[in-house]
């Protein structure tokens, strides 16, 4: 190799762009690339727009998805529930006695409210739920007194994971209390 071609080869390359100078094609390639991104790969969004689209879409099902399964668990959450005031599904059966310490089955209370012990007039059923509420010394046996007082027709029961403290049913009617409240009862067993 004579001295013009090496002096050839070692003619410096210039960058077209910043016009910087290097050794040799290699690391003027590598500089372009890293330094001179081609314009559409500057461009290049990270997602197409049918990928936007198909996510937005995913997302906006997912939050419906999400208010339905939020709705229902704060309805089944605040759901009443109550003692029956219908005979609808009553069974012909009656209870062991009018004072209970055992909760009286539901389809046993829909058929009391037809008529209490299987024959007689309609009955009424005092219920009390002293699990979920506070229940002041000697409620449950106020309550039990007016199933002694009236052995006719009024029932006295617990009521677990009733939505009450003491709730007073006849057929089609209830009254939910608070605390209790003779004059109020008494009004109510009529």
């Amino acid at each position: 190799m004579d001295l013009k071609e090496f002096g050839d080869k070692m003619e410096k390359m210039n960058c077209e762009v910043c016009g910087k100078s290097f050794n040799n094609e290699d690391a003027l390639n590598m500089h372009a690339k890293a330094k001179h991104k081609p314009k559409e790969e500057e461009k290049k969004p990270l997602f197409s727009e049918q990928q936007k689209k198909k996510a937005k879409t995913g997302l906006i099902l997912l939050i419906i998805v999400a208010v339905f399964i939020v709705f229902y668990l704060y309805g089944k959450t605040n759901e009443k529930i109550l003692p029956p005031t219908d005979m609808q599904g009553h069974i012909e059966a009656s209870p062991q006695s009018h004072i209970l310490k055992e909760p009286m089955g539901v389809a046993v209370q829909k058929h009391m409210l037809e008529h209490s012990d299987g024959s007689g007039r309609p009955g009424v059923i005092i219920n009390y739920n002293c699990e979920d509420y506070s229940c002041e010394t000697g409620l449950i046996e106020k309550l039990e007194n007016f199933a002694i007082e009236y052995p006719q027709h009024v029932y006295v029961a617990p009521f677990p994971k009733m939505t009450a403290k003491i709730a007073l049913t006849k057929q089609g009617r209830i009254e939910i209390l608070e605390g209790y409240n003779e004059p109020l009862i008494r009004s109510f067993i009529g």
